[in-house]
């Protein structure tokens, strides 16, 4: 990716710089924990919504919509914003309610999703998502109130919610409903993702991960007590109870970079090359040029969905997510 010498690159949106003292990647994926902000949104309404799901399972998807305390001064019609979490996660995750904030303030209503089992889906849920559990986004988008997505639809996925969205998008193609789709730092080599995660120098993060995936699992899952590793999990938790052979089968069906060459909205891809739990090399290998619908943001610096940069208390990859919405929206303006 080519960079300008100045605080914006080639393609118009800001450089990455790293704010002190939060330099490398682990340092920016750590910040959050470290020290955590609130990110109250009192002030914009909100709402609930469920999403029945159409399997037989019974489950329902939980959500909540906020909308803008105010309308937008400039008097500019805004998409609504989809946020999807991350494993372990969900709709009340800080970087969720951090882009939320974000994106309220600028007249966005945006829809915080809990994917299946999640928060407090989990009390509603039979079953469990994963990295590949894209049928529920469709049946989320599918279902959406027509009001709300008047002026069009932006998702956004962080980590596995990011690759869920990418697998969306490419199953879909043409037919995707959106105006366009952003995701910060997903795993679309699932495969690589997990050699990573299990090195030692990742430990900490891995014994974290599991401990939460596990509490996550429990009223679903026998057996939990045996699993010693995030593959583990995988292979024979997640693997059989969603029909695959096995963690490998998962991770060779469900990695999104066999589907960006599909992909027909335009959709940002953000990911930092320091990222301590998903390679470099993923993102590198991708043929970019081969899909125009397709933006990298490949920083050097960022952590996994950290990007504490200078310029401004909100994270990097929000700002970059609010300049790309708003060239989406204004572009749908040109057209009408």
């Amino acid at each position: 990716m080519a960079l300008g010498n100045g605080l914006i690159s080639a393609n118009g949106f800001p450089r990455f710089i790293a704010r002190p003292p939060w330099w490398g990647g682990d340092l920016q994926t750590v910040r959050n924990y470290l020290r955590r902000r609130p990110f109250l949104l009192d002030p914009h309404p909100a709402e609930p919504l469920e999403f029945p799901l159409p399997d037989d399972s019974g489950d329902i998807l939980l959500a909540t919509l906020n909308r803008p305390r105010a309308a937008p001064t400039d008097g500019r019609r805004r998409p609504l914003v989809i946020l999807i979490h991350g494993l372990t996660g969900c709709a009340e995750s800080s970087y969720i309610l951090a882009s939320a904030r974000h994106l309220l303030d600028r007249g966005h209503l945006v829809l915080r999703l809990n994917l299946r089992g999640a928060g407090p889906s989990r009390q509603r849920c039979r079953l469990r998502y994963h990295a590949g559990r894209s049928e529920d986004l469709r049946t989320v988008v599918g279902r959406l109130d027509g009001r709300l997505a008047a002026d069009g639809i932006v998702i956004v996925g962080y980590s596995l919610g990011g690759n869920m969205l990418l697998k969306y998008l490419g199953e879909q193609g043409r037919r995707a409903p959106l105006l366009g789709a952003v995701s910060v730092s997903a795993p679309i080599d699932l495969r690589a993702t997990q050699r990573r995660f299990m090195q030692p120098r990742n430990r900490r993060y891995h014994d974290h991960i599991l401990a939460r995936m596990k509490e996550e699992a429990a009223p679903l899952s026998n057996g939990l007590a045996a699993v010693a590793s995030v593959y583990e999990f995988d292979d024979r938790i997640v693997a059989p109870a969603n029909g695959f052979a096995g963690a490998e089968d998962y991770y060779a069906r469900c990695s999104a970079n066999g589907f960006l060459k599909e992909i027909r909205v335009p959709t940002l891809v953000i990911h930092a090359r320091n990222d301590p739990w998903i390679p470099a090399a993923s993102y590198l290998a991708v043929d970019w040029s081969a899909n125009p619908r397709l933006t990298p943001l490949l920083p050097r610096g960022g952590g996994h969905v950290g990007f504490h940069g200078i310029g401004s208390r909100a994270p990097w990859h929000d700002r970059c997510i609010s300049l790309f919405v708003d060239r989406l929206a204004g572009a749908k303006a040109r057209r009408r």
